[in-house]
Order: C-alpha cells, then sequence, then structure tokens
C-alpha cells in the first residue's frame, strides 16, 4: 500500500493504441491502490491495444473519449509512454487541448518514456524540468524544457520519467503529487 493516500481523487489516463502497457497498468494499479479513480481517455471509443516492446500485448477498454473529456473532472493526469502512442497522441489537437487544460488548473501530470512528446505539442514544457525516454531529449530541449537524465523529475506537479525500470520512482512521484493536490507553478 501506498504512503499517500488519493482516496476519490479521480485519475484520467490519456493514451491511444500502442501503449507500452507497463507503463499503463502499473501506474494505473498504484492509483487504484491509493484509492484513486483510474478513467482510460483516449481519441477513439472501444478497445486500444497495448504493447509489451514490439509484441502486442493486452487490449485495453476506452472509458472516455478525449473530445468529451474534460480536465476539470478529474484531479490529475497521466500520459504513458510507447513510442506508436506518443507519436499518434501529439498531433491530436483534442488531446493536445485535454493535457493543456490540467495546467493550465495547476492539477497534477506524469509522464513516461516517450509521453512527453504530446507536453511539447500541448506547449507545456518551455521552461520547466523534465526527463523522458533519451532520445526525445532534443525535441524537449528545442521545446525550451530543461532535459536531465534521472530517474524521476518533479517540478511544480508535473513527474517525468525515462523508462519501464524507473516506475516504482515514478508511481511513488506520481501518488504524492496527487495527494498535494494543484500546484500554483503547474501552467500552461
Amino acid at each position: 500500500m501506498s504512503e499517500h493516500t488519493i482516496a476519490g481523487k479521480k485519475v484520467a489516463f490519456l493514451l491511444t493504441d500502442g501503449v507500452e502497457q507497463i507503463e499503463l497498468t502499473s501506474p494505473w494499479d498504484a492509483v487504484k491502490e491509493a484509492g484513486g479513480e483510474p478513467t482510460l481517455v483516449a481519441p477513439k471509443d472501444g478497445k486500444l491495444q497495448g504493447y509489451d516492446g514490439t509484441e502486442k500485448g493486452e487490449t485495453f477498454d476506452v472509458d472516455l473519449a478525449v473530445d468529451q473529456a474534460r480536465a476539470s473532472d478529474f484531479d490529475a493526469l497521466v500520459i504513458p509512454g510507447g513510442v506508436v502512442n506518443a507519436d499518434h497522441l501529439r498531433v491530436h489537437k483534442g488531446a493536445q487541448d485535454f493535457v493543456r487544460g490540467f495546467f493550465e488548473q495547476h492539477k497534477p501530470v506524469a509522464s513516461i518514456c516517450h509521453g512527453p512528446w504530446l507536453l511539447i505539442d500541448a506547449g507545456v514544457v518551455s521552461g520547466r524540468n523534465v526527463t523522458s525516454y533519451h532520445t526525445l531529449q532534443t525535441d524537449l530541449k528545442n521545446a525550451g524544457a530543461n532535459w536531465s537524465d534521472e530517474e524521476v523529475v518533479v517540478d511544480q506537479g508535473l513527474v517525468t520519467s525515462r523508462n519501464p525500470h524507473d516506475l516504482p520512482a515514478f508511481n511513488s512521484k506520481l501518488l504524492e503529487e496527487i495527494a498535494e493536490g494543484e500546484h500554483a507553478g503547474q501552467t500552461a
């Protein structure tokens, strides 16, 4: 059980086909175990295909279409990685708007691996301290972020990590930031 209780807190998980499934399931389970209520938000209805590296994994049921979702209905946002997942989400206007809403409302956002690509296109990384999968560092730096190679970086409610090996630290900081609530420095 987590040292942080987030009982009753609603947490959106934004993803699409190609998600790295452990980067969805591990934080999802951590949120549930801490008393939170996770919701899978996606650009399409139905089922999404998860991946374990390059191999097809499980499928996941979508709870809510991103175009129907509002940041105001949630307490926090998690953006899992996966190259295909992140590449498709980053160009989806509804996904960009949904992410920006969390920053505008000063709510915690956590993103791992390739997930921070979406943060770039949502226009929310300039001046922020972040990490990601190493291949995204140039993109993040070019967008104005301060990138570093650390297992987890926390900046005013924004939690980022590099890869699945960082999930224990990522999950711990995710729950801590949700428990703390809104952060004045978390802005778009």
